[in-house]
């Protein structure tokens, strides 16, 4: 790894973070300029700004240094400017003493960070705005993601910003909508804001304040999860509900093909094969659920209601309506399936993925029909293309890692906490596929802040595991990354 290089370009994304910090800073002002969240944003942004310069002069690179990024160094930055900014985003809630240790603030940046939404406050509607709004705007960063943003502000990297990109970017290849990757960054956060402007003017007109419709609007399209209100959504009536539903939906759509549908080829869409598997899957299960709560009496406004939860939990974004824990049981069953597979590849959406999830179906299902016609040869396809035998083997791999990972969680949490397997499980699954709530003890109108100060640790490594596809957090603890 080159380490030079690697500390330069953290130091340059933590400078990023520390200007957009001035937004949260801004309505801590408007409220109290004499409040402690103002003193402890402003201590943080200084504090920022200063380590930021300092390491950039002592870590200066020279233009022909660009050339040397390869693979390793992309996952080795992604990984670490991560943490490095969830520690540093952790500080204001710290300062503040909104929470009652610096773990909890950490637990929660992260949470906001790699759109979980998971949190460790009792009574949401009692924290000041400021922290309500930065932990929101941590969501709309890492939703389209920290480096992107990178590559679409600053100087480009020539053709080595791929290596960055690639080790971001969700899903099991790397598409683009540009030959550059710097216009690909650009264009994929222009639909980002204009999809995230026009939900907040819906949420408006639907009479939500504004401080109220930036905040979900950071939720929804991040797929997040982050609330102000104690009920989340349920606060709320059918209109803001259903608007957030739609808006919920599109985020966990690959955002090439809104690209490809605002430049006037809308049919795309369903040319593509796991946007139609994801289509036609939200809709059988949500009239699977409308009719079983329609008959069964588990909620009063059934449709809606079955529509927003499926949603909710298909594309990570973690929103509640009401509480999904009373329902019956198979309809829990469900929904945790649903927390495995989250959205699309290119999504802002966590979990495995959609397309993971089909090709993996696929690659079973050969399986069996080998076992019969052992000579057969039966290529993988997607959307009509055969797939190279390299990347079948990359989706089995991220699979059995994921799968792994999730077991190990769940054994731990049981270690740490001593709950119940329910509550294990769907924990450790709720913070690897980066949804928020589970069921049992963090259910739906639950919340972490009784979990230990191990669990939790545990908890945030299984969310940047879960938020940055696995390995640009699992290369961090091989040895030979560290070396040049």
């Amino acid at each position: 790894m080159h380490k030079r290089f690697v500390t330069n370009i953290i130091s340059r994304i933590l400078l990023i973070i520390c200007f957009v910090m001035t937004l949260p800073l801004a309505w801590a002002v408007h409220d109290d300029l004499y409040s402690k969240e103002t003193q402890s944003f402003t201590i943080t942004i200084c504090f920022g700004i200063v380590i930021s310069c300092i390491f950039l002069w002592f870590f200066r690179i020279k233009k022909e240094d660009y050339k040397k990024i390869n693979t390793k160094d992309g996952l080795a930055i992604v990984g670490l400017s991560w943490i490095c900014l969830s520690i540093f985003g952790a500080i204001p809630l710290w300062l503040s003493q909104v929470v009652s240790s610096y773990t909890d603030a950490f637990f929660e940046i992260v949470s906001g960070f790699t759109t979980t939404g998971s949190t460790i406050f009792v009574d949401i509607e009692i924290v000041p705005r400021g922290i309500l709004f930065w932990r929101s705007l941590t969501h709309w960063l890492g939703g389209m993601g920290i480096i992107v943003l990178y590559i679409a502000l600053l100087p480009a990297l020539g053709t080595n910003a791929f290596q960055l990109y690639k080790a971001e970017a969700p899903g099991i290849t790397v598409e683009r909508v540009e030959p550059r990757i710097k216009e690909t960054a650009k264009n994929l956060w222009g639909i980002y804001f204009f999809l995230s402007f026009a939900e907040t003017v819906c949420l408006l007109l639907g009479g939500m304040p504004l401080f109220d419709s930036l905040c979900h609007t950071f939720g929804t399209m991040a797929t997040g999860g982050f609330s102000t209100k104690n009920a989340s959504i349920g606060a709320y009536g059918p209109f803001i509900q259903w608007t957030i539903f739609f808006f919920m939906f599109l985020a966990g759509i690959n955002f090439i093909l809104h690209y490809s549908a605002l430049k006037g080829r809308p049919k795309t869409y369903f040319k593509d094969e796991e946007f139609r598997w994801y289509f036609f899957l939200v809709l059988i299960l949500i009239a699977i659920f409308g009719i079983v709560l329609m008959f069964s009496g588990g909620s009063q406004s059934p449709w809606r209601d079955a529509a927003f939860q499926v949603v909710s939990i298909v594309t990570t974004t973690g929103y509640t309506s009401v509480d999904f824990d009373i329902w019956p049981q198979a309809l829990r069953f469900f929904l945790v399936i649903l927390m495995f597979i989250g959205g699309c590849g290119g999504s802002t959406g966590g979990g495995m993925k959609f397309i993971r999830a089909l090709l993996s179906v696929k690659i079973a299902l050969r399986s069996v029909t080998q076992a019969v016609f052992p000579n057969a040869i039966l290529p993988i396809k997607f959307n009509f293309k055969a797939l190279s035998d390299r990347l079948v083997t990359a989706v089995l791999s991220y699979f059995a890692v994921f799968m792994l990972l999730f077991f190990f969680g769940a054994g731990l949490f049981i270690l740490t906490e001593s709950c119940d397997l329910v509550t294990a499980f769907t924990a450790s699954i709720a913070a690897l596929s980066n949804i928020g709530p589970g069921l049992g003890k963090v259910g739906a109108t639950q919340n972490y802040a009784w979990v230990s100060m191990p669990g939790k640790w545990l908890l945030t490594f299984l969310m940047l595991a879960g938020r940055l596809e696995l390995y640009s957090i699992l290369i961090l603890f091989i040895p030979a990354t560290w070396r040049k």
